[in-house]
């Protein structure tokens, strides 16, 4: 048990990331470091794990690295199996099963990563956090990593149902300026009838 509490003290010291639920669809979002000789592509901290789900992580991201490409897996079998998109909760749901297992043996150590599931399936829009634990939580807006608190105030305060767009990306962006002194704005959006997809510089406007 020490050591899920460990995994959560690491999750804590991650860039701050968040999820937002709008009007019809999830924001994701966080900053990147930057740095002269850091090529900013290589560090990745929003994944696609399918066309209707997204996921954003604070912790050691290679170990976010390694649970998003299981659920992408998970995802493409069952549009094989079945010919439909896989459920957001389904989803969520194998993250958090292989994360408590990793909690269960005295040969493996819990993932250091917390990790926010988003998207849209036939009931819906989501956002689930998964624990170090295992454990899931559904939120209309959550943050995780080193300014979750600070973020998570500001959520409360601020976010109200039927946000748009345009609204949820400048409650990211205000959140993102206090939580963190410096760093790249990234996000990406996944809504109803449209893809998952990375907001440009353009979109996201400046720092």
């Amino acid at each position: 048990m020490f050591q899920v509490e460990y995994a959560k003290e690491t999750v804590k010291r991650g860039a701050t990331a968040l999820g937002i639920v709008y009007e019809d669809g999830v924001l994701f979002a966080s900053v990147k470091r930057v740095g002269k000789l850091l090529v900013s592509t290589s560090i990745e901290k929003i994944f696609q794990i399918d066309d209707h789900v997204g996921a954003i992580a604070a912790g050691f991201l290679s170990d976010a690295r390694v649970l998003v490409e299981n659920l992408r897996i998970r995802a493409q079998v069952h549009r094989i199996t079945y010919d439909e998109p896989i459920d957001v909760w389904n989803v969520a749901k194998a993250l958090g099963d292989r994360m408590q297992y990793s909690t269960l043996l005295a040969g493996l150590r819990p993932f250091g990563v917390s990790v926010l599931i988003g998207g849209v399936d036939k009931t819906g829009v989501h956002l689930i956090e998964a624990d170090p634990s295992g454990m899931l939580f559904e939120y209309h807006a959550h943050a995780i990593g080193r300014g979750a608190q600070v973020a998570r105030k500001i959520l409360e305060q601020k976010w109200k149902e039927g946000l748009s767009e345009e609204d949820a990306i400048s409650l990211a962006k205000e959140i993102l300026r206090k939580a963190e002194k410096e760093g790249t704005l990234e996000m990406a959006v996944v809504k109803k009838g449209e893809k998952f997809r990375f907001l440009t510089q353009e979109e996201i406007g400046g720092r």
